[in-house]
């Protein structure tokens, strides 16, 4: 499937439809300057659903502050064919993940870092991970893709999460795929 990196994404939640990236930034901006002496995880996945015309993703983006709450989004793909191949699949919610880091250039990366910086002696955190909607369980049908989805979200640079630990792709994003 051929991406076309220069659309314009858009985003939603429940208070808010037809958010561009810049938008979905500024929201997660302001919610960890809130507390900056937080520990925020930035996590971002995709999960997708095969339906009787069409293959629905969903990549979802959520900021959580632990024990304080998050603020999360979400981004519909609709591609109009079913696809069946498992590899083809997890490829391409692999792919949509990566599109969504990518946005996350170096200057908004140091710009969510600078939230925290001044407050790491007392206990701030931030870290980002990429949700993969993958098992390396025996019985899962996807642990054979594991190795080469977990290098390609190590290679941009965030920490790769597989199940049971992939909850944005595997929860938040497969809830709104059906």
């Amino acid at each position: 499937m051929k991406m076309d990196w220069k659309r314009e994404l858009t985003f939603q939640n429940l208070q808010e439809k037809n958010m561009t990236f810049d938008i979905v930034f500024q929201r997660i901006l302001s919610f960890m300057q809130k507390n900056p002496r937080g520990n925020f995880q930035l996590m971002i996945g995709t999960d997708s659903q095969v339906h009787a015309r069409q293959t629905t993703f969903i990549t979802g983006i959520v900021i959580q502050q632990k024990g304080k709450g998050v603020w999360a989004c979400i981004r519909k793909e609709i591609v109009p064919r079913k696809i069946l191949q498992l590899h083809e699949k997890i490829s391409y919610e692999t792919t949509l993940t990566e599109e969504i880091v990518s946005l996350l250039t170096d200057e908004r990366k140091n710009r969510l870092i600078d939230v925290v910086l001044p407050n790491i002696y007392q206990g701030a955190t931030f870290t980002m991970e990429g949700h993969i909607d993958i098992g390396a369980g025996s019985r899962n049908k996807t642990k054979e893709f594991v190795k080469e989805m977990v290098t390609r979200i190590e290679s941009i640079g965030i920490e790769p999460k597989i199940k049971p630990d992939s909850f944005v792709a595997s929860s938040y994003a497969n809830r709104y795929t059906k």
